[in-house]
């Protein structure tokens, strides 16, 4: 679903990685409640196809998980600077956000009050009659400040910030229902999953069976949150995000052990 009413903020916002990742962790879907359930948990340790640099010493000095806000965010200050910060994220649970969004993009739903990114400004707007209504490209324009906060962001810092942090994003990740999982492998799975998001070209028609707008395509509507969104950001924005996607996944994908 578009998930958004006439009188509403469509949602946007799509979930970063260890920082904001790729615009996709940070667009905003409206609320959904209970909290998607994982995938089944498999018996066997999942091999860690992608592993990440292990530093014993400085995972030592990491804080707790639930007592990581203060030093990620100062760590995602210095990537993106602290108006940046504070305009963006959603400041509570940060990692532990970034980990279940990430998580939940291939699916058909996020929860809302578990993304790490705050809602984008501005109205969502349809054009044309009720029988006939399309995407109004004005909506893509909400979505460019963020944009060019990402298209400007070092891929490779902000992999290393990640790498930081790593064993917090690997604790939030078994907690969310994974005890045998590795997060880099599904991270760098999530990627590719929003890099074959389809482009749309010309017109997006919508529907509106009921409060909440719908694609008409079916095939647009069956897609994943993350991919769904992806579509909403508009075209040259979805390319400017794809572009960063595809700078973090060598980043963390040929910066391992």
């Amino acid at each position: 679903m578009l998930s958004e009413s006439k009188n509403k903020i469509i949602a946007g916002g799509i979930a970063a990685v260890a920082v904001a990742i790729g615009a996709y962790f940070w667009l905003r879907e409206p609320p959904v409640e209970p909290t998607p359930e994982p995938e089944p948990v498999v018996a066997a340790p999942v091999p860690e196809n992608h592993p990440v640099p292990d530093n014993p010493e400085q995972n030592a000095k990491l804080p707790a998980l639930e007592e990581s806000d203060a030093v990620f965010i100062e760590a995602l200050t210095s990537l993106f600077s602290a108006p940046a910060i504070e305009q963006f994220l959603s400041p509570q649970s940060v990692v532990s956000h970034v980990v279940v969004t990430i998580d939940n993009l291939p699916r058909k739903k996020v929860a809302e009050r578990l993304k790490p990114i705050k809602a984008i400004a501005g109205q969502f707007a349809a054009s044309g009659t009720d029988d006939a209504l399309v995407l109004n490209e004005s909506n893509y324009a909400r979505y460019q400040p963020f944009v060019q906060l990402v298209g400007a962001a070092n891929m490779d810092q902000v992999a290393a910030t990640y790498f930081k942090f790593y064993p917090l994003f690997q604790q939030s990740y078994v907690d969310l229902g994974y005890p045998n999982g590795y997060f880099n492998n599904r991270l760098v799975e999530v990627i590719d999953h929003l890099l074959a998001t389809p482009d749309v070209a010309g017109p997006i028609k919508l529907t509106q069976p009921g409060v909440m707008y719908e694609f008409a395509d079916a095939k647009l509507e069956n897609l994943s949150a993350g991919q769904k969104a992806m579509i909403r950001v508009g075209k040259a924005n979805a390319a400017v995000l794809k572009t960063k996607l595809r700078e973090l996944r060598v980043a963390v994908t040929t910066k391992s052990n």
